[in-house]
C-alpha cells in the first residue's frame, strides 16, 4: 500500500495536495498528464517520491490525481475523475490496453509474438512500460509510483492473460535512479534468454543484458518495410544491435547485408540470430564505431539504416545530440549509391519532428546531393499516442532517397 493511500470517506482523502499557481491549470484542463514543478504554488502535506497526490487549481477545484516525483516533472497524472485508486481501477486500465492489442490481432498473429502491452501515457498509465515477449512480460517503470505497484500489476496481468504468461521480469534499474533496484524476475520461471518471432524472423532475447526491455519493439513495421524493399540490394544496418533490420533485409532477398555495432556482444547475438533463420546467409557482422565505419564505405550500399541510440537524452543535451545525428546522416548521404535509400531515425523525445527534419536538411545540404523524402516512419501501432500528450510520439523516422 502506498503511503498516501486514499481513505474510503467519499471525496475526503489523506492524499497530499499540490496547489497550482493562477492560470497554470490550462494544460490539465486539456488532459495533458504532466505537471511541472514551476506550476506549483504550494503543497499541503509532505509527499515523498512515488506517493499519490491530488492536484488543485488556485481557486480550490480538483483537477487530477497523480504520482509525485522529486523532479522537474513533479507529477504524472493518471486520473482526471477522482476515482478510487484501487485494484479495480488498475484492472480497467490493463483491460483497455490488452483489448487495444487484441483488436489489432497481436495475440493471434501466426508470425509475431512480441509487442508492446502498455505504452505509458498512450495507455493512460504514465510511468509504465510493459512488453510481451512470447509469454514473458517485461515491466519497466519510469516513475517510482508505478514501480511500487509492480506486485499488484503482476497479479492483474496474470489474471487477465492467464496461461499466456509464463514469467514477469522487472527491468527498471536504469529508468528509476531514485531508488536501488536490480533487474529480476518477479513472477514465474526465471529465463535468461527467450526465443521470439517477429514477422517470421526468429530472434534470441536476453532480458538481463538487452537494451530497453530487451528489444526495440517499436521498429517492427519499419523493419518489415526494409524487408519489402531489399530484394537484390546491398544493405548496411548501422547501430544494428542484435540484427532486427538485418534479418528483415535477408528475408526480403537482399544480396548482401552488413550489421555494424560498437558492441561485440550485440554483434555476436546478431550472428546467432542470422544462423537461427538462414543457412550460409550473405551477412557480415562488424563490431566498430559507426561514424568511423561510414567513412570507409564507398558507394557500396543501396540501403543504409541509421537507428542510433538517443543522442539527446534531454533538452540540455539537444544541440550536442543534433550534431551527432547530423554527422552520421551526412556521412551516410555522402557514401550511399546514387538512387539509394536511407532509413534514418531518432528515438530522442527531446528531438522534435521539426528538429529532426532540419537536421536531415542540414546533412543533405552539407553533402551536396539531391535528397527527397519518400516516407515518414513512426513507431508501430502497438505504441499508441494520447492525443493530449504529443510528446509520446518519441520515434521520428524518415525514408529518404539520394540521387
Amino acid at each position: 500500500m502506498q503511503s498516501s493511500e486514499r481513505v474510503n470517506t467519499g471525496l475526503m482523502t489523506t492524499f497530499p495536495k499540490l496547489i497550482l499557481k493562477r492560470d497554470k491549470e490550462k494544460s490539465l484542463m486539456r488532459r495533458h498528464p504532466w505537471v511541472f514543478s514551476g506550476a506549483i504554488a504550494k503543497m499541503q502535506g509532505d509527499p515523498q517520491e512515488g506517493d499519490l497526490v491530488e492536484i488543485f487549481s488556485s481557486d480550490g477545484n480538483y483537477l487530477a490525481t497523480a504520482h509525485y516525483q522529486d523532479d522537474s516533472i513533479i507529477a504524472k497524472v493518471f486520473d482526471f475523475e477522482r476515482s478510487a485508486i484501487d485494484e479495480a481501477f488498475w484492472t480497467k486500465r490493463f483491460e483497455s490496453a490488452i483489448n487495444y492489442r487484441r483488436n489489432f490481432g497481436f495475440f493471434d498473429s501466426p508470425d509475431t509474438n512480441v509487442f508492446r502491452l502498455v505504452n505509458g501515457e498512450g495507455d493512460f498509465m504514465p510511468g509504465l512500460i510493459a512488453d510481451f515477449y512470447n509469454g514473458v512480460v517485461v515491466f519497466q517503470a519510469h516513475s517510482v509510483g508505478m514501480y511500487r505497484l509492480f506486485p499488484q500489476f503482476a497479479e492483474i496481468v496474470c489474471k487477465l492473460l492467464g496461461d499466456r504468461v509464463i514469467s514477469i521480469f522487472d527491468k527498471s534499474s536504469a529508468t528509476i535512479p531514485h531508488i536501488q533496484t536490480t533487474d529480476s524476475f518477479i513472477w514465474g520461471e526465471s529465463i535468461e534468454e527467450r526465443e521470439i518471432c517477429e514477422s517470421g524472423n526468429r530472434m534470441i532475447i536476453n532480458f538481463y543484458e538487452g537494451q530497453k526491455t530487451g528489444f526495440f519493439v517499436d521498429q517492427r513495421e519499419n523493419r518489415k518495410l526494409v524487408g519489402e524493399l531489399s530484394s537484390g540490394k546491398r544493405v548496411l544496418n548501422t547501430f544494428g544491435y542484435t540484427g532486427g533490420f538485418s534479418l528483415s533485409a535477408l528475408r526480403g532477398g537482399a544480396s548482401y547485408v552488413e550489421t555494424v555495432d560498437i558492441s561485440k556482444k550485440a554483434i555476436a547475438l546478431c550472428e546467432r540470430n542470422v544462423e537461427l533463420n538462414f543457412t550460409n546467409a550473405p551477412h557480415k557482422g562488424v563490431a566498430k564505431d559507426v561514424l568511423d565505419y561510414l567513412g570507409t564505405i564507398d558507394n557500396n550500399f543501396d540501403i543504409i539504416i541509421l537507428d542510433p541510440p538517443a543522442f539527446a537524452k534531454n533538452h540540455r543535451s539537444l544541440q550536442q545530440g543534433l550534431k551527432g545525428y547530423k554527422n552520421i546522416n551526412q556521412k551516410a548521404i555522402e557514401k550511399i549509391k546514387p538512387g539509394g535509400l536511407i532509413f534514418t531515425f531518432s528515438c530522442s523525445q527531446a528531438v522534435s519532428k521539426d528538429d529532426f527534419k532540419t537536421m536531415v536538411f542540414t546533412a543533405a545540404a552539407n553533402a551536396h546531393r539531391n535528397v527527397r523524402i519518400v516516407r515518414q516512419l513512426p513507431h508501430a501501432i502497438d505504441h499508441p499516442v494520447s492525443i493530449y500528450h504529443p510528446e509520446g510520439e518519441y520515434l521520428k523516422g524518415l525514408m529518404i532517397e539520394i540521387s
